[in-house]
């Protein structure tokens, strides 16, 4: 779901999000009722997270126009007319840490965190919790995308290029899949792999706290937020909410304005 290109933007999600949620319910040996019933309430956010991304998307839009017509931005400064791809990398690299700065932010300040424990919440991690995005939250993400964009300058183009392989890639990292060992971990060096963000999705810290990558786990390697655990014993969820306060769409769009005692 994206502001950039809405109609292809959105059929890549469907259709990413579609073929592996159908992998899942095929080849996983959870139950396939529970499966359904759980992805109801993640599907629910479709109808408050998206019309606040399209509102606070269209400033991305005029930022990001503005920033090409006025040659704003660090990434205006790059001379593209021999190497266009130069700038397409720096500015994606650029983002993608941006995006773990978003994140660690979203955990580290308390009225941030409020909105964001409410995808954290889940404790049967697959690719329905991808869509499990307090609209509060979906208002401030999109709102740093702005601040991202005018810092940066980045184009239109640049952006429908990182939205598509940051949709891919967030559908893949919530996955319940899992790759082989020995491919995880080459994978891993360099991309946020199934593996790794689910122990980002384990219920105590400090393991709720590492991890905090996007597309790339570079960064959480170079700023030493990176964390491993065997995959037996992780455990979805988070140790600060009983299971009723997360039990249905309703109840979970009231968790930032719950008195929480801890962080």
């Amino acid at each position: 779901m994206s502001f950039q290109s809405p109609s292809s933007q959105v059929f890549l999600f469907l259709g990413t999000f579609c073929s592996l949620w159908c992998v899942e319910y095929f080849f996983q040996e959870s139950s396939k009722k529970n499966k359904i019933h759980h992805a109801g309430p993640n599907l629910l956010f479709i109808f408050t997270a998206l019309p606040v991304q399209l509102c606070v998307s269209v400033g991305v839009v005029f930022v990001s126009y503005w920033c090409t017509r006025h040659n704003w931005g660090f990434l205006n400064f790059i001379s593209h007319s021999e190497k266009p791809w130069v700038k397409y990398v720096v500015g994606f690299l650029f983002l993608d840490l941006m995006d773990y700065l978003y994140h660690v932010l979203m955990h580290k300040i308390k009225v941030f965190w409020r909105f964001h424990k409410v995808h954290h919440t889940d404790d049967l991690v697959d690719v329905s919790t991808t869509l499990r995005e307090h609209p509060g939250e979906t208002f401030v993400r999109v709102s740093f995308l702005c601040l991202f964009v005018f810092l940066s300058g980045a184009s239109i183009p640049l952006l429908i290029l990182r939205q598509s392989i940051q949709t891919i890639s967030n559908l893949i990292a919530h996955t319940q899949l899992r790759l082989p060992v020995k491919i995880e971990k080459t994978l891993g060096i360099l991309l946020v792999t199934p593996h790794i963000h689910s122990i980002h999705h384990h219920d105590v810290l400090p393991y709720t706290d590492s991890n905090y990558g996007d597309v790339l786990s570079i960064w959480d390697r170079m700023f030493g937020t990176y964390r491993d655990l065997d995959r037996s014993e992780i455990c979805h969820g988070l140790d600060i909410i009983r299971p009723e306060q997360a039990s249905g769409f309703k109840n979970l769009i009231k968790i930032p304005f719950l008195a929480i005692t801890r962080r």
